[in-house]
């Protein structure tokens, strides 16, 4: 899907190793960036667990809102539980979209949901973390996409260098 655009937006998170796990999940997934708001993150951003330094590669900026100066052709999802939301499994994912999570402890603003083209949820028992759940919708982004790479050299390029697993057949 890199003829898409993929924006994470994160609502006052609270916890630097969730947004760590985040930008790992937007490397892994190559999210192009990865948005913020509030200040609960940037008191404590010194303690991020990125362990793989995605942040030099896909930017994690500190916005006002979300919303200003999206490029037309982005759709807004936000990622909540709420009533009258598409599970994620009978969503079919926009090309250019920015994904708006709620905080670990707390909710998407109701003014920043009505302007939403799609509210989905991740039909869980229970809620998930932050970080599972921007994971889980990545996932299931791939997972749909039709131009998955499932490349030996995938692999090899992907996993850590002391692995060397090979399945015999």
């Amino acid at each position: 899907m890199k003829n898409s655009r993929v924006t994470i937006g994160l609502t006052n998170p609270k916890s630097p190793s969730n947004v760590g796990a985040v930008m790992r999940a937007a490397g892994c997934y190559q999210a192009d960036e990865v948005l913020y708001t509030g200040q609960r993150y940037e008191k404590a951003y010194k303690f991020q667990t990125d362990t793989k330094n995605v942040s030099s590669k896909i930017p994690l900026k500190g916005v006002d809102s979300f919303l200003e100066g999206l490029p037309d052709e982005t759709r807004i999802v936000c990622v909540d539980f709420a009533e009258g939301a598409t599970p994620l499994p009978e969503f079919k994912h926009p090309d250019n979209a920015i994904y708006i999570f709620g905080p670990e402890d707390g909710s998407i603003s109701q003014d920043v949901a009505d302007r939403a083209d799609y509210v989905v949820y991740v039909p869980t028992v229970g809620c998930m973390n932050l970080a599972a759940s921007v994971n889980v919708l990545l996932y299931d982004r791939l997972a749909k996409s039709s131009t998955i790479d499932t490349s030996e050299a995938l692999i090899k390029s992907s996993r850590d260098n002391r692995n060397h697993l090979i399945v015999k057949k």
